[in-house]
């Protein structure tokens, strides 16, 4: 068993601790070098390696392997040098027992990529790793990417609506979840439907306060 740490924003950790998210998609990254054949590897060829149980190009380990969460993150000083801050639900993880607790603005935070080890709160257990392209992530699969299904019912946004059975449209988690993705990688990245791998989860550690 291997661990990997691997960065999520604050909506993303929010989602974590909440339950709601139990998938993260990223880019595969070409070339792939395959490294017992030491080749490039195609993304249908390296779909076929792991939906045959090998695994030793994944980035992000295998099934049964951890990913620690890196977020930002703070030390909460001298008086109380066995806290850390969590920019994503702070001050709620604060415990009761710590009164006159600052406000997120005069925290200094640090990024979640100078996030060490030791400071982590969350750990995942991956239940699966594949390849895919973006395009065919489904409806299901958008929710597990964490898209708040309540809020979206709520939103004013059309994010890819579909017609309910009255006929006034509703949002769909999959097009909040596009609109997501550009933000990140950009509206030209969604239309290329790349490859991307799909590392799904389950929480096993964590505080979820």
């Amino acid at each position: 068993m291997k661990e990997h740490g691997m960065i999520f924003n604050g909506e993303m950790v929010r989602a974590i601790l909440d339950g709601r998210k139990t998938q993260t998609r990223r880019p595969v990254k070409f070339p792939v070098i395959d490294k017992n054949m030491g080749c490039e590897l195609a993304g249908n060829e390296l779909a076929g390696e792991l939906a045959a149980g090998n695994y030793w190009n994944s980035p992000f380990g295998k099934p049964g392997d951890r990913i620690w969460v890196r977020e930002t993150w703070a030390e909460a000083g001298a008086g109380a040098p066995d806290l850390k801050l969590y920019r994503a639900n702070y001050p709620e993880h604060v415990p009761s027992r710590y009164e006159n607790v600052p406000s997120a603005e005069d925290v200094r935070w640090k990024p979640s990529i100078h996030m060490p080890r030791w400071a982590s709160r969350i750990l995942l257990e991956i239940t699966d790793v594949r390849v895919e392209r973006l395009n065919g992530i489904s409806e299901a699969e958008a929710e597990a990417e964490g898209i708040d299904m309540e809020a979206l019912a709520d939103s004013q946004d059309c994010y890819d609506c579909i017609a309910d059975h009255n006929m006034t449209g509703r949002p769909t988690a999959k097009g909040a979840f596009k609109y997501l993705w550009e933000s990140i990688y950009g509206e030209e990245n969604w239309q290329d439907n790349p490859w991307v791998w799909v590392i799904e989860f389950k929480r096993i550690e964590g505080d979820a306060a």
